[in-house]
């Protein structure tokens, strides 16, 4: 038994997949694609080459996957997009490949949902498990950790990295990086805490709450500088793997993180 293909979609010769993968009418599927097993391709989606789309993943109508990037600096050279397994790729999603100056890949790991109208530049890197929901967009080399949920007509600036469990509010602008664990919304872009109902959904215990507020407040309300506050941090606080990210996340930042909430949380 092979894959279902719909009579109407085009499957290059060139492309691999697995036996029980469907394909949708009006489906373009490029040469060089690889297609994993149980994943299920909807009407009229185009997915070019050197895209690889793990299994049990579900792409909706008119979504485009691996298009060459929207890049002047982009030459033409080979570059990839990959996504892990049981992702969900909705309506009018548009995820480019990497360019030479990125390390030539955009990656998604596996359980992500990108909501319609989404898009993800060259060289964006999601984890496992993240939400982006509708009309949100990624510019290129933006790095997304896992569990992050990116709000609706979010818009993210190139470089930017977003931490895990962090949550960004809906139609804000994020040019500076968001710490994990963290609530950031608004234009200007200000923090408002951390994601306590998110963190708790997820299991962190009491003692990671805890010390992750303890963080939070040093870190950002208490007006230190910034490398003093982190050497505060490490020296006040039990070493629980939440608070060594949150530091080593702040540290390694390039693009700076917010210093200033709304002192609600």
């Amino acid at each position: 038994m092979g894959a279902r293909i719909h009579p109407t979609a085009i499957v290059a010769p060139g492309a691999r997949l697995a036996e029980d993968v469907e394909v949708g009418p009006y489906s373009v599927i490029d040469d060089e694609v690889e297609i994993g097993a149980g994943t299920v391709i909807g009407p009229h989606v185009v997915i070019k080459r050197y895209t690889t789309i793990g299994a049990r993943c579900r792409v909706f109508q008119f979504a485009s996957l691996g298009e060459i990037p929207q890049d002047l600096k982009f030459a033409g050279e080979t570059s990839y997009l990959r996504l892990g397994d049981e992702n969900v790729i909705r309506e009018f999603v548009t995820l480019n490949r990497g360019t030479a100056g990125g390390g030539g890949l955009t990656s998604l790991g596996n359980g992500n949902l990108v909501m319609a109208y989404a898009h993800l530049a060259h060289d964006c890197h999601l984890g496992n498990g993240v939400v982006m929901a509708n009309g949100a967009s990624l510019s290129g080399h933006v790095t997304v950790e896992d569990r992050a949920i990116i709000g609706g007509l979010v818009g993210v600036h190139q470089f930017v990295r977003i931490g895990t469990h962090a949550f960004i509010g809906g139609a804000s602008a994020i040019g500076k990086d968001v710490p994990p664990y963290t609530l950031s919304a608004g234009h200007p872009q200000r923090l408002h805490g951390l994601n306590l109902v998110g963190l708790k959904r997820a299991g962190f215990s009491n003692d990671a709450l805890r010390a992750l507020k303890d963080a939070y407040r040093i870190v950002v309300r208490e007006g230190l500088l910034l490398g003093d506050a982190l050497k505060r941090v490490e020296a006040e606080l039990p070493p629980l793997p939440e608070v060594k990210h949150f530091v080593e996340f702040i540290r390694a930042s390039q693009r700076g993180i917010p210093r200033h909430d709304t002192e609600e949380a």
